[in-house]
């Protein structure tokens, strides 16, 4: 590379990462301040940038390691180092080039949750930097399983969850949002077992346990998945399938009949998928989301499994994530609303497209109870409750909130009120298509959505009431659905001393029972709650959804006592994070702490460190 084309090289990517941040509140002028350092990584992309991904692991189930190497092809800017993160890796040795010349490295201090950089000597032309290494037996983003873990009972299983900084903890990169890279990846596992990753993949077993990957669009590294298990593969669509453990496979298969009518929809509303393939994975019940939107294979909660396609919007979220977080992805942490408010947004158009306006709006009052909900526990003036966050220091999974989701989402609505629904699907479906494959910053989307959306179709919004600003705005769209209105009534009419076996349910759907229980009163009068559970069986209900809400009302108004071994074996056998975290949060707050702690001690082990965090941290426990 010549003098002149260094220096362009160089100066294009220091305007990328290292611009000054922005005013807050100050929307219409931060865009070309705004930083784009990410302060949860400690790579300098602008001298050193990794590009593309060859690993090769081994897995090892008695020890819970995996063992190999990362070798990265990278852009170097005539740099001396490259800087990676890694956080609980044993780094084994260093080499450089294609000929695996041996350099030095450098582990320097630890930092809560961002771990620590690996810094490797190079010299100016390196092109390529390969690290041994093996990862440690409680490395964050990695859940091993031991076989009464599973569906199966017979087999071990592992799967891995990156989001948000955890990729570190199983793989060397440069672990931020704001950089994209192929892979091509070697997995040696067990014979019995298969693995899957992001990427393409098998539809079946073979005889050497030895799988090979490739992902040739650029991702961001936490969306580099692995998992490994008795799998079997079941056929949806042309395009669509579902990997399973064969107990699981039939109801997995029957759940997602529509996920190529959800792809279709999906298309037809924002353009072209771009990945191949979309498929699901059913993970056992410690994976602690409901899904992960890991491209070319979505990983998903068995909890949606409930027998009648009644949460399927889950998959419909995570597939909307092909547009927006996998194909346009937040910059930083920061921004992390532009992955998760314009996908459940998405979402309820696709689910709109297929079942009706009502089921669309039905998720959206739910999703806006969520929202009020999570602004009162954070506090309504709180600067976490900004869809733009200020990050910095803290572990970006903090701001995983319902503010990115529905917040997010809700701005979103209020623009297509603003500028009508047609002319909102144009801007959206451009945004995809120009920003495909690349990242954005808050500021840099609100100088497109000025110039594209709302000077374009001479608009005004307050920007930074809704991006920069706390709470609920007041204009926020009054979504209702008559519904949920007929749940309302009935719902009186037993408040009101009339039986509950009046109230008419037989066409209700999981949303309206959700939206039911949500309303309870937080005072069990007359025994209400013996009355319903007796009538409705909700302590027994095979619909996690349902179950979850019952037993935090329950545990609200002093019913909990009645049904405890329930509550119980429901936290001890799932490990959802949203369920986990309003139950014992219900127990702390309502003289239920030692309750809590009690049944923690026994379910921790089956929890993934994302959800152990969050729980560890809540119940103040030390482990």
């Amino acid at each position: 590379m010549n003098f002149t084309k260094s220096l362009l090289f160089f100066v294009t990517i220091l305007l990328l990462f290292q611009c000054s941040p922005p005013k807050e509140g100050d929307a219409t002028t931060a865009t070309t301040s705004e930083s784009r350092k990410d302060v949860h990584s400690y790579a300098e992309p602008e001298k050193a940038l990794t590009k593309h991904l060859y690993l090769n692991l081994e897995a090892d189930f008695d020890k819970k390691i995996l063992r190999g190497f990362a070798s990265f092809d990278i852009e170097n800017n005539q740099a001396d180092k490259i800087i990676f993160d890694i956080r609980n890796l044993n780094i084994e040795k260093v080499t450089m080039g294609d000929d695996a010349t041996p350099t030095t490295f450098e582990i320097g201090a630890e930092k809560e949750f961002m771990g620590q950089p690996l810094e490797v000597a190079i010299t100016p032309t390196t092109k390529k930097v390969t690290i041994h290494y093996s990862t440690n037996p409680n490395a964050q983003a990695v859940d091993w399983l031991n076989p009464q873990q599973t569906a199966g009972k017979k087999h071990p299983f592992l799967f891995t969850q990156g989001q948000a900084v955890l990729t570190r903890t199983w793989i060397p990169c440069q672990d931020s949002p704001g950089i994209r890279i192929t892979y091509n990846a070697t997995m040696k596992v067990p014979k019995d077992l298969m693995a899957v990753m992001s990427a393409s993949n098998p539809k079946a077993k073979n005889e050497t346990g030895v799988y090979n990957f490739e992902m040739k669009q650029p991702i961001p590294p936490y969306l580099i998945a692995l998992a490994i298990g008795d799998l079997s593969f079941g056929e949806i669509g042309a395009r669509t399938a579902v990997y399973a453990e064969p107990s699981m496979l039939d109801a997995s298969v029957y759940e997602f009949a529509d996920m190529e009518k959800m792809l279709i929809a999906a298309e037809e509303l924002y353009g072209k998928y771009l990945w191949e393939r979309y498929d699901v994975i059913v993970l056992p019940p410690s994976f602690p989301f409901g899904g992960m939107e890991n491209p070319r294979l979505t990983f998903a909660t068995p909890t949606i499994i409930a027998g009648d396609r009644s949460l399927t919007a889950l998959i419909a979220h995570e597939l909307a994530h092909s547009w927006s977080g996998n194909l346009v992805t937040n910059a930083t942490w920061n921004d992390f609303w532009l992955n998760e408010g314009f996908t459940v947004y998405f979402e309820r158009r696709i689910m709109e497209a297929l079942y009706g306006e009502e089921y669309a709006n039905m998720l959206a009052v739910l999703g806006f109870q969520d929202l009020e909900a999570d602004v009162k526990d954070i506090g309504a003036h709180d600067k976490d409750t900004h869809l733009h966050l200020n990050l910095n220091g803290r572990d970006p999974d903090d701001g995983m909130t319902d503010i990115a989701y529905e917040k997010g989402a809700y701005f979103l609505m209020m623009l297509e009120d603003k500028v009508g629904r047609e002319k909102m699907d144009v801007f959206l479906k451009t945004y995809f298509e120009k920003h495909k494959f690349q990242t954005l910053t808050t500021s840099e989307f609100v100088k497109y959505l000025n110039k594209n959306l709302l000077e374009a179709n001479q608009v005004e919004v307050d920007i930074d009431e809704w991006i920069y600003g706390p709470g609920i705005p007041a204009n926020v769209r009054k979504v209702t659905t008559a519904k949920f209105k007929n749940v309302d009534a009935g719902l009186k009419t037993i408040l009101d001393g009339k039986s509950v076996k009046s109230l008419a349910t037989k066409d209700w759907t999981t949303h309206e029972w959700l939206h039911f229980i949500r309303q309870l009163p937080t005072e069990n009068k007359n025994g209400l709650m013996e009355k319903l559970d007796a009538e409705f069986k909700f302590s027994e209900s095979g619909n996690s959804e349902i179950l979850a809400a019952w037993f935090e009302v329950s545990i609200k108004n002093g019913y909990a006592n009645n049904i405890l071994p329930k509550i119980e074996n429901f936290l001890v056998s799932v490990g959802r994070r949203k369920f986990l975290t309003p139950l014992y949060r219900a127990f702390k707050e309502n003289n239920g702490l030692e309750t809590a702690r009690n049944i923690y001690k026994k379910a921790r082990p089956n929890y993934h460190s994302v959800s152990t965090g969050t729980m560890d941290k809540l119940l103040n426990v030390k482990m």
